[in-house]
């Protein structure tokens, strides 16, 4: 006898996901994204009122946006991330031990996001070369970079004049960066500025330290060169009569640093 198996037919089953999986999914990315931008809302009002209040207290003037003082430069984090608009500027200016210097604290948005807080401090001469010092650890290769000098302390120096970068690099420059901290990606000068990058959750207090680190960056690499006394050199003053329009120097260099401010 022959036997011959029942050929057995494999039926696939259609398994349909509920609409109302569909439908939770859907509401749960959507509270989910609405959580994100309140709390990132919530973020940007929290620092927009630290930082107007600051501005507050050091007299300092503050805009919510300015879409036109980043294109003031055009190397370092603005070259790294791009142009983008300044967000909750400060403006002001603050006494370093050359003098008084223009400052300016911003939030530095590109795409709708806050990469960095940027900290600028004005010199009185325009800097010869463009010198960017960068950690290490960033990746800072990008279209039409500055030549690599080498190391300059714990960062990496990217210059765009390598001569007059090497005259400009001075013992003095770098223990001044070396006190800048680990949380700064870069620092550059550009122009007539010194300039660094904070992270963007950075408090007033770290701001404010940075700024007097600038300053005295700002301080090595143009120092105050006070004019000389005529009377002095001839030697036509009375003896121990006041030179005219005397005061004392810190008041005079205040006053003139803050008509140049001004102009």
């Amino acid at each position: 006898m022959i036997f011959a198996a029942e050929p057995h037919t494999a039926t696939l089953v259609r398994v349909g996901i509920p609409a109302w999986v569909w439908f939770t999914v859907g509401v749960v990315a959507a509270v989910g994204g609405l959580a994100l931008l309140a709390t990132d809302r919530a973020q940007r009002t929290a620092r927009n009122r630290e930082r107007r209040r600051w501005a507050s207290l050091r007299g300092w003037q503050f805009a919510e946006t300015d879409q036109v003082l980043p294109t003031r430069w055009q190397s370092g984090a603005i070259a790294y991330y791009g142009t983008g608009v300044a967000k909750d500027v400060v403006a002001g200016s603050t006494f370093t031990a050359d003098g008084r210097r223009q400052v300016y604290v911003l939030d530095h948005e590109n795409g709708g996001k806050v990469t960095s807080v940027l900290v600028a401090v004005r010199c009185r001469k325009t800097i010869p070369v463009v010198v960017e010092l960068w950690l290490p650890s960033v990746p800072f290769q990008r279209d039409q970079m500055p030549d690599l000098l080498g190391p300059v302390g714990q960062r990496y120096a990217f210059v765009s004049d390598m001569t007059a970068a090497r005259s400009l690099i001075t013992p003095d420059l770098v223990e001044a960066v070396e006190e800048i901290g680990g949380d700064v990606n870069v620092v550059w000068l550009e122009g007539d500025w010194v300039l660094a990058t904070a992270p963007p959750n950075a408090t007033p207090s770290r701001l404010e330290r940075l700024l007097r680190d600038l300053g005295e960056v700002a301080d090595v690499v143009d120092p105050f060169d006070p004019e000389p006394d005529p009377n002095a050199e001839s030697g036509s003053g009375a003896p121990g009569a006041e030179p005219s329009g005397s005061g004392s120097g810190e008041e005079q260099e205040s006053s003139s640093s803050v008509s140049r401010n001004n102009t």
